[in-house]
């Protein structure tokens, strides 16, 4: 039976000792992950010694049967949670999270639109060969190129976030001669209950307009000839459990959109968050996507106004929980912290390059010895990188076991979003490949950097044929 740890123990209260060490808990790894005979962690039905020593360390691996289930599941439960009350819903997946070719074919090949929000991100998503009708277009300080290049490729929707920004548009709308359809960003107010840095909605921050200006706001978008209003949108944060947060949101919006009148569309955004620890009990995607519209509906019900189209963009619940990052375990260290607790320190070859989240946000994720199974006891460990910095966590608080050692694959996962896109060249380490496992197969869908690659940016190297 797992036991909680006393109170010496420099372990949180949320955590808790696990009966087996070596166990993979179902809602944080993705669906179908096992051990094999060995003992060795199996992905999409590769096992990760057969990555690591194909691809190296560290090395992103993202289940492309789990996205595509995701995103199968989570168009599905809003297509019929929309259906109940006779309107249609559309999910797009927003890109932020992680972006790639493949994962954009991925995702369109299941129904989803795509959500981008820069024009790096549009130029992914267009590469991929995605419908530009399919496209929403996100930022709050999109440029006149970027806007020029939107208008010009016939993108879907572009989300206004600012009267510049509405003004800049306008004008190339019209200089293009074409009618350019756009949402307006609202700030509902609702602070969700996640990490400050996560919540999209309060007043205080840069994004949208504040609910008593939307209305002269799309007073002002009606009068602009080159632009056509088709809805309201509104974020409240991200990795959200429960459906309270939401439907308080979408009742402040649809007081909005009746006010406004007219409307067919309403984007409630996304932020529904997944399990990153064995005790996270995020809220299942049936049950969000009935709750958020079944308020909406009950809204306009009390208001006397047809229910509108409802739109969606969720990015981690589709791709988070499908990836897994391997590391190779280079040092282990015990440190005592007094009264006779002890935490060993596990040392990885990446870190905070390769996954931004715990050092901004204080991230919590898990992990497992990936190439065997050990009958070891559990022992408490924080498994760090390698940069040049105290905050370099990868784990902060994890149960592996006592004989974890250097040589040894740490498999860290429900890392799929916001890693690979928030990875960065620190300390000068070069970013890691990302490659895609189905039925017992991998490919490289990213490739990864190498030190050569990083210098070959750098002005003072002579190049060949340089003077």
């Amino acid at each position: 039976m797992s036991a909680v740890p006393s109170s010496r123990t420099p372990a949180p209260s949320w955590l808790r000792i696990p009966d087996d060490a070596n166990a993979l808990a179902p809602a944080v790894w993705p669906s179908g992950s096992d051990r094999d005979a060995d003992g060795v962690i199996r992905i999409g039905g590769v096992s990760a010694t057969a990555l690591a020593e194909r691809f190296g360390t560290p090395l992103y691996v993202l289940d492309e049967d789990d996205v595509r289930a995701h995103a199968r599941r989570t168009l599905a439960a809003f297509r019929a949670a929309a259906a109940a009350h006779g309107v249609q819903a559309r999910v797009y997946y927003a890109g932020k999270a992680f972006l790639s070719t493949e994962v954009v074919r991925w995702v369109a090949d299941e129904g989803l639109a795509v959500d981008v929000c820069s024009g790096g991100e549009l130029a992914v998503a267009l590469r991929a060969g995605a419908d530009p009708a399919h496209l929403g277009f996100h930022g709050n300080n999109k440029s006149v190129t970027e806007l020029e290049n939107a208008v010009d490729v016939g993108i879907g929707s572009i989300v206004i976030d600012s009267i510049v920004e509405l003004d800049r548009l306008a004008a190339i709308a019209e200089r293009r001669g074409v009618e350019q359809s756009v949402l307006i960003r609202v700030n509902s107010g609702v602070h969700a209950e996640t990490h400050d840095f996560l919540a999209t909605a309060h007043e205080d921050q840069k994004f949208g307009f504040t609910l008593q200006d939307a209305p002269a706001v799309a007073d002002r978008v009606r009068a602009a000839s080159g632009l056509q209003l088709v809805g309201l949108h509104c974020h409240i944060g991200s990795q959200i459990f429960g459906t309270a947060g939401f439907q308080e949101s979408a009742a402040r919006l649809v007081e909005v959109h009746a006010a406004i009148g007219d409307l067919p569309v309403l984007n409630l955004g996304g932020g529904f968050g997944i399990a990153y620890t064995s005790v996270d009990d995020p809220t299942p995607i049936d049950e969000l996507a009935a709750g958020i519209i079944d308020a909406v509906a009950a809204e306009c019900a009390r208001r006397g106004i047809p229910v509108p189209n409802l739109a969606f963009e969720p990015g981690r619940a589709i791709v988070g929980q499908a990836g897994v990052t391997l590391y190779r375990v280079g040092t282990t260290k015990s440190v005592e912290l007094g009264e006779g607790a002890v935490r060993l320190y596990v040392s990885v070859d990446g870190g905070m390059s390769d996954n931004a989240r715990p050092a901004l946000y204080g991230a919590q994720f898990s992990a497992r010895i990936a190439s065997r199974a050990s009958g070891d006891e559990p022992a408490l460990v924080r498994v760090v990188g390698k940069h040049c910095e105290s905050g370099d966590i990868v784990v902060d608080h994890e149960y592996l076991p006592a004989d974890v050692s250097p040589g040894d694959l740490l498999a860290v996962p429900a890392t799929g979003a916001y890693c690979f896109s928030l990875a960065s060249n620190y300390n000068y380490v070069p970013r890691p490949p990302v490659v895609a496992v189905r039925g017992g197969e991998a490919r490289i869908i990213v490739r990864g950097e190498t030190i050569d690659d990083l210098l070959s940016r750098d002005a003072g190297i002579p190049t060949k044929g340089t003077v």
